[in-house]
């Protein structure tokens, strides 16, 4: 089978797939010989072949996505065992010698390598970064309002494309005896395990339902501080359960983002119920205040930090009918989001929907903090008047905002999911470290800008605006904990943005994605990483660059200038988003503007000090500075025609990087959500057919309003390279065609997977961002067979036997073989055969003589594609001692090692030299 997809009407009509060279096999063991490496296997049956890779130690069943990668490759998102140990990745068509510098990423973190520290500065002590000037409202004091708590626990619901229905359980705090309706706060949790079983101490399952003798893990409960906070102060809060979605999300392509928002949608439209029928509502709702669903704030953790963000775009653009699980109007009116420690493996961010995401800089569980791209992701989608605020706070790790995560509050099992190494310990997320917070320090904090967030999204106080949008004010609540905040939106104009045709001089235009180090924005080698450079779908992505300044002495200035001159005509000051190296100081730049008639001025110097960090951190992470436009106005620049911005170096040598630069206003806009278009990607599965070729069409749905951009990566299901081309989208047009072709024949292969991922640029929204045609291979699997060649030799001569298939295939065909103890008579031992060989096939020395038996000696074997079998041969060795004549056995595996139970055990006998 051979299938080719291609952009038809965006780059032309279909092309022939193209021939490969066959692959020469070699054989292969577990070792050295194998192309993978230990711990990795392949594994599977017929069509559904499949890389494994299995670790002694069990993978706690976290947020982020599991990956396995060949290198910057992303081959796909691994299926997790029960027990956390074992991983299976459908394998497709993928030639072995492609299977190289495998990987087990997750969130930019190696789960089968420890971090390599090797380069960091030894010179550079992580520090506490400076205490803040206290903010002039402190939204983490409580208020004055009663509460009232209760849960309720409705009937389950069905999703689509979730076999088990999920519970509609949720945990209500209020204010009582408040006059008038109040905002409704909704928490959703994010993908923890499901199921614990008293009285053990890991004893965690990722289940549902749970099973006898086992309770459901309470992670709706963990929030119940914050909505103590906030009744308090006058919200309704609700804080939803979704063990039934975590238990079943690895099966769904966008790892349940969908599913969460219905869910939330679900219970929305239940608060509407009862907020117009109140005697239908449940006894803790009919006690607490009245809810207003003109205000509703929606904060997510983690995976649930994504799928608020999904319901909000939901909300506003709906989703296509087969995809949504929720069947109604939409009666409420999210005014913000507050996302803490989120996934966003789709990079769609609702721009509209005002949000605060908070990163915390210990985060071993999502530790790129790819939530980065809620703010981000956002520029330049829309109108750009809401505000998205990036708080990161240091010393935070991922599970510690949900005291049902956390050792010593949680009733089920918890743990610090920034791992330590007490003989490496980290020098800056090691508890008891200076720079580590406390569980009490960090769910404080945690909470105090969740309210921070509701008092200026829900109740309109701009007070708190400069706790969020890099004013640099700090919460007296939240202390000691030290929290930087920089921001996109709001009353900001006249962005100098890095993308959209803009030149660089005196400094590199860089790609945040990219596998040339040349071309990249951090170097591969860089110890730790940057959450602006966090990876997507593809290993080369078009349109996400910074300006990279380098420089070994001051005075030489980096220009940017945009394509076209911009406005900052009603700003007070300019706001740069930069990052230096963490652990450095004392970085300064002059910075300087130029109108359209080249009057140029100075505007002021800033300065900037690198985060604490280390390689296990992604603390490259950009603070916001801001000078005064002030010097522009008295010297008479033309603030409506700017067309350039300098930063000259002030400091011996650095190095930095620019984000992007904005004019800043106090205050914020008012915000309305744009008539967009909205994308979805679908998935087709279709059968592979014996004779003729068809072609089919990668199913998307382009609903909503208006016109708009977004790009569209076409994958190379054999390369993994992808290929992109920016698409103008319309409603219900067929703007996105991608054929794929598929040549029928009756040769066994693999199922192959032929993706495009899509990303918006102006003017849209993107719903489910990847999908594309799967192709079932529907000819038989072969039959695999073991015959001898040779096995009666005498000693220093070779045994051989023949794996083969009953038919040429068009794949790679693995099949381990395994030698088994002889039952009756002398075995051959580790020195009876070549000891180079048993290296090769064994890893393993022929001392301490031992049967062959017990060298570890279990062997995977490749027919190439096109061929029928490939021996198996054991080269034995002459000595001039007398001795029995000896044997060993040999048979075909499964692929735990088992004997086929229907298999022949081979025997080969050597003779003694006479």
């Amino acid at each position: 089978m051979t299938a080719v997809a291609v952009l038809a009407a965006l780059a032309g009509s279909p092309g022939p797939a193209q021939a490969e060279q066959p692959y020469t096999s070699r054989p292969s063991s577990t070792t050295d010989d194998n192309p993978l490496p230990p711990g990795w296997r392949i594994d599977g049956e017929g069509g559904a072949r499949e890389l494994v890779w299995r670790t002694p130690k069990a993978v706690p069943m976290g947020n982020a996505r599991v990956e396995f990668r060949a290198g910057d490759r992303l081959l796909g998102a691994p299926k997790p065992a029960r027990d956390g140990k074992t991983f299976r990745l459908a394998l497709g068509g993928a030639p072995p010698e492609r299977l190289t510098d495998l990987q087990v990423v997750a969130a930019g973190r190696r789960l089968d390598a420890a971090a390599d520290d090797t380069h960091r500065s030894g010179s550079r002590v992580a520090r506490m970064p400076a205490q803040a000037p206290a903010n002039g409202v402190d939204p983490g004091r409580p208020g004055s309002y009663r509460t009232v708590t209760g849960k309720y626990d409705l009937d389950p619901v069905r999703l689509p494309g979730f076999g088990t229905p999920v519970e509609m359980t949720a945990e209500v705090v209020a204010p009582k005896g408040a006059t008038g309706s109040r905002p409704l706060a909704l928490f959703l949790h994010g993908r923890h395990g499901t199921c614990y079983k008293p009285g053990s101490e890991d004893d965690v399952t990722g289940d549902w339902p749970c099973a006898d003798g086992y309770k459901p893990i309470p992670s709706h409960l963990g929030y119940l501080r914050d909505q103590r906070l906030l009744a308090s102060q006058g919200y309704v809060t609700v804080s939803i359960s979704a063990n039934g979605i975590n238990a079943q999300d690895w099966e769904a392509e966008d790892a349940g983002a969908q599913a969460r928002s219905t869910l939330v949608r679900k219970h929305l439209a239940r608060w509407a119920d009862w907020t117009a029928h109140r005697s239908s509502a449940p006894a803790v709702v009919r006690e607490a205040a009245e809810a207003d669903l003109s205000r509703v704030l929606l904060v997510g953790h983690s995976r649930g930090g994504e799928g608020v963000n999904r319901a909000a775009m939901d909300s506003l653009y709906p989703p296509p009918a087969a995809e949504d699980g929720y069947r109604g109007p939409v009666r409420w009116k999210v005014r913000g989001t507050v996302l803490i420690g989120p996934t966003v493996f789709g990079q769609n961010p609702v721009a509209d929907v005002p949000s605060v995401t908070l990163l915390p800089g210990c985060d071993g569980d999502v530790s790129d903090l790819q939530g980065e791209n809620f703010v981000d992701g956002t520029r330049g989608i829309s109108r750009g008047t809401a505000l998205h605020s990036a708080v990161y706070m240091v010393g935070a790790n991922h599970n510690y905002f949900n005291s049902e995560w956390t050792p010593g509050e949680a009733v089920a099992p918890a743990g610090d999911d920034f791992g330590t190494d007490p003989e490496q310990p980290d020098p800056v997320c090691t508890p008891g470290a200076a720079t580590r917070l406390t569980a009490a320090q960090q769910h404080k904090a945690g909470a105090t800008y969740i309210a921070a967030a509701a008092r200026l999204f829900l109740a309109g106080d701009e007070r708190v605006l400069p706790l969020l949008d890099g004013s640099g004010k700090r919460a007296p609540s939240a202390d000691p904990a030290r929290v930087l905040t920089h921001a996109v939106g709001g009353r900001r104009s006249g962005g100098f943005l890095p993308d959209g045709g803009a030149k660089v001089t005196g400094a590199r235009l860089c790609s945040a994605i990219d596998p040339d180090p040349a071309v990249a924005c951090l170097d591969p080698e860089a110890p730790g990483s940057s959450p602006h450079f966090a990876w997507w779908e593809t290993e080369q992505e078009t349109g996400r660059s910074a300006v990279d300044l380098k420089w070994s002495a001051p005075g030489t200035a980096a220009r940017i200038t945009p394509a076209e001159p911009l406005s900052l005509r009603h700003s007070r000051k300019l706001a740069l988003r930069v990052f230096v190296p963490p652990n450095t100081t004392g970085t300064k730049f002059d910075v300087s503007v130029t109108d359209s008639s080249h009057r140029r001025v100075t505007l002021g110097s800033v300065r900037v000090d690198g985060l604490p960090g280390s390689a296990n951190t992604a603390s490259y992470w950009a603070q916001e500075l801001r000078v005064p436009l002030s010097a522009a106005t008295r010297a008479g620049l033309d603030l409506r025609h700017v067309k350039s911005l300098e930063l000259t170096p002030r400091s011996q040598s650095g190095r930095a990087w620019l984000m992007d630069a904005w004019g800043w206003a106090p205050g914020t806009s008012a915000v309305k959500a744009a008539a967009l278009p909205r994308v979805d990607v679908g998935r087709t599965t279709v059968k592979e057919g014996d004779s003729g070729t068809r072609t089919y069409r990668i199913p998307v749905e382009i609903s909503g309003h208006g016109s708009g951009q977004v790009r569209v990566y076409v994958l190379d299901p054999d390369s993994g390279l992808a290929e992109n081309r920016l698409v103008t989208v319309r409603p219900g047009s067929d703007a996105i065609d991608v054929p794929v072709e598929v040549k029928s024949d009756t040769v066994y292969g693999y199922d192959v997977e032929h993706d495009i991922a899509v990303k918006a640029v102006h003017h849209a929204v993107v719903g489910k961002h990847r999908g594309g045609v799967t192709v079932e291979d529907d000819d038989p699997e072969p039959v695999i067979t073991l015959s001898p060649v040779a096995d009666r030799v005498t000693e220093g001569g070779t045994l051989t036997w023949r794996v083969s298939v009953d038919a040429p295939t068009g794949v790679n065909i693995w099949q381990p073989v395994r030698v088994l103890p002889v039952t009756e008579g002398a075995e051959l031992s580790t020195k009876d055969v070549d000891p180079q060989w048993l290296m090769d096939w064994s890893g393993d020395v022929p001392d301490p003589e031992r049967p062959l038996s017990d060298a570890s000696l279990w062997v995977w074997l490749n027919i190439p594609p096109g061929s029928t079998s490939v021996d198996f041969v054991v080269p034995t060795v002459r000595d001039q001692a007398a001795e029995p004549t000896e044997s060993m056995r040999l048979a075909l595996t499964d692929d735990n090692a088992e004997p086929l139970p229907d298999g022949p055990v081979l025997t080969g006998t050597v003779l003694d030299n006479p």
